[in-house]
């Protein structure tokens, strides 16, 4: 009863690689950070994607978001050093 539901998901989701799945997760949790109003939280968001992006094996994403990751880990720590409080 679950199997055909369950193949269409797996179809879908063997389009996109760890990476793609990661950057999409950073734009949605920074989307949803802006409300709050506040650069430290967007900041310390920008932090751990870049800790995640870093750590994420390259077997399961193209070495392009590992730079991304580095890039990340520079401009967090600025986001979360400007804010003012």
């Amino acid at each position: 009863m679950l199997a055909v539901p369950l193949q269409v998901v797996d179809n879908f989701l063997l389009q996109y690689n760890a990476g793609q799945v990661l950057l999409a997760l950073l734009i949605l949790s920074t989307l949803a950070a802006l409300p709050l109003k506040s650069l430290k939280v967007i900041g310390i968001n920008t932090v751990v994607f870049g800790l995640i992006f870093m750590l994420t094996p390259g077997s399961l994403a193209p070495v392009q978001y590992r730079f991304l990751g580095v890039a990340l880990l520079f401009v967090g720590p600025l986001l979360v050093v400007s804010a003012r409080r």
